[in-house]
């Protein structure tokens, strides 16, 4: 059963969908989501694209998801291991913040607190279901109330930028959750790689830090 979720900035969830079969892609999991109905039927307010801040381009407002999801105009993605043929396009910041091991970090705080979550529930699906969406609610308000004991920092992956390394957060192996396999890419809109093409030539010219280069 698989639990699909959006995240902000400070790994609150802003969006949660449970029940899920697991054998099911992430892109077909958003795809039965009332989220990804009102995405297509531009329900979302979300705003304009706009003129970014000391560059001359307009990019989009848009999701980041990980490379299970199919690459579309308001969905960004990282580049495929097989498709990193170039510097530039291993510099990408986009492909650090959504890498495979960033999504495991994030659930990795949700999945070892919550004991329950440490094996298999045998229960009921709608029982599950109920647990998994209490247990949501309630790691929101835990990261509101008390973050420096629910969510500290050293409890999440950090990265090292004066040398490139990574101090891994909590320890995900109590958890007995796992995330879904990505799937081959399917047919791709034309409009949606060229999205994801002035986003990594943004982040490797005006867009870049000094650090990303350490990453690579």
């Amino acid at each position: 059963m698989v639990l699909m979720v959006i995240v902000d900035a400070q790994y609150q969830f802003i969006l949660c969908d449970f029940g899920t079969n697991g054998r099911v892609s992430d892109a077909g999991v958003l795809q039965n989501t009332k989220f990804f109905q009102m995405l297509q039927n531009n329900e979302l307010n979300i705003p304009a694209e706009e003129l970014v801040t000391n560059s001359s381009r307009h990019l989009p407002y848009v999701f980041v998801a990980d490379d299970a999801f199919q690459l579309r105009s308001d969905i960004m993605k990282p580049f495929r291991q097989a498709d990193l043929t170039s510097s530039e396009k291993k510099n990408i910041q986009l492909s650090c913040i959504t890498s495979k091991e960033n999504r495991r970090e994030r659930f990795r705080n949700f999945g070892t607190r919550f004991r329950i979550f440490h094996t298999n529930i045998n229960l009921n699906p709608k029982k599950i279901e109920s647990i998994v969406m209490e247990s949501c609610v309630l790691h929101n308000y835990l990261i509101k109330k008390v973050p420096n004991l629910y969510a500290p920092t050293d409890g999440f992956d950090r990265e090292q930028i004066d040398n490139g390394t990574t101090l891994e957060g909590y320890d995900s192996s109590n958890s007995a959750m796992e995330p879904l396999d990505a799937k081959n890419p399917r047919n791709i809109a034309k409009t949606s790689k060229m999205i994801k093409e002035e986003f990594m030539n943004y982040f490797n010219n005006e867009g870049s830090v000094p650090w990303q280069n350490y990453f690579i």
